[in-house]
């Protein structure tokens, strides 16, 4: 059955639906409610919580938000990650140290598919600024020859880029700010709360009423169209975290569409068969950057990734450019489409 779910944010990659109460069970459970909007690391961002303390739950998550990006940034010249790109490393500050070790990880366990010293190729093609347009081959193997998280060093707490080097959280950043959400709303007692970072939900513990959340996957086809869902996710204490193709790209003179998700191995756009990527997990941060990197992986890949590395730790759904869709089956019970699907198993 169609679902109608309403955008939060411009061109959303996960949507939320609060189910609606009855009259009389508004009047036996009504948890003071909090929402709140801003804008950062370039995206909307909606913040919602409920229970006795949710005022200064979302207050303390905005701070967060705010403090985050001001340290994250690589449009910000005074950002923690600007000078350490613009000084060639440096003494990392504690999130700094936790984002670079988890990227690290992840990145040897991808094989280089998701990989934060992508900066200066971002930058080469303009995604990081207004104007991105396709650069000259020669430049791209240049600029390519510098990348590889393999040639930074890094002791725990101080971290040395290699010649010509630069690195961007972009890929991780915003799963590892909802989580941190999720740990303020546990220091305030929070009873049901939702954040949605751009295209990053994440759930904590159940709707008020109990039920679950339920997280709508954007269809890549026509993302602008919120009735139009690959799917729906029913979720709690769970990051939804969905990667495609078409949330940044530009077109050349013949019309050809390139997008922001980088292939480390050749420098450009990846051309995988994938056109959409959501990784379920309540670890906000892994299902970030696995997003990006299992778009990378193309797949087989990624269904071979996830039987090695999953553990129960996350699922996926996938969507091929061809409209295939493929779940894995820790999604069983809690995944329902108007498009036929694949159950992957472990």
């Amino acid at each position: 059955m169609k679902n109608k779910i309403l955008a939060i944010t411009e061109i959303i990659l996960c949507l939320c639906i609060f189910c609606s109460c009855t009259a009389e069970d508004a009047v036996k459970f009504d948890p003071k409610k909090t929402t709140r909007e801003l804008f950062a690391m370039d995206t909307i961002m909606t913040i919602t919580a409920y229970g006795d303390n949710s005022e200064k739950a979302v207050d303390e998550a905005v701070q967060e938000i705010q403090r985050l990006d001001k340290l994250l940034s690589v449009g910000d010249n005074d950002s923690e990650v600007s000078k350490i790109n613009a000084s060639g490393g440096g003494i990392l500050s504690n999130d700094c140290r936790i984002l670079t070790q988890r990227s690290l990880d992840i990145y040897r366990t991808t094989d280089g598919a998701y990989d934060i010293t992508v900066y200066p190729l971002m930058e080469l093609w303009g995604f990081t600024g207004d104007e991105p347009a396709l650069p000259d081959d020669e430049d791209i193997q240049n600029v390519l020859s510098s990348c590889g998280s393999d040639k930074l060093t890094f002791d725990g707490k101080k971290l040395t880029l290699g010649e010509n080097q630069g690195i961007d959280f972009g890929g991780i950043a915003k799963g590892y700010t909802s989580s941190r959400i999720m740990e303020i709303f546990k220091k305030y007692d929070i009873l049901s709360g939702i954040v949605s970072l751009g295209g990053n939900v994440q759930c904590f513990d159940t709707k008020p009423d109990g039920s679950f959340w339920r997280c709508g996957i954007t269809d890549p086809d026509d993302p602008q169209d919120s009735s139009k869902l690959l799917g729906v996710v029913e979720v709690m204490d769970k990051a939804v975290i969905t990667s495609g193709g078409y949330e940044r790209y530009f077109k050349d003179d013949k019309g050809y569409v390139y997008h922001h998700i980088m292939d480390m191995q050749t420098g450009y756009p990846s051309q995988s068969d994938l056109s959409s990527v959501t990784v379920v997990s309540n670890d906000g941060t892994l299902a970030d950057a696995l997003s990006t990197a299992c778009f990378v992986m193309g797949k087989d890949n990624a269904i071979d990734y996830w039987k090695k590395y999953s553990n129960y730790t996350f699922d996926l759904v996938l969507c091929t450019k061809d409209k295939k869709l493929f779940i894995t089956d820790g999604l069983t019970e809690n995944f329902t489409s108007e498009y036929d699907y694949e159950i992957v198993n472990s």
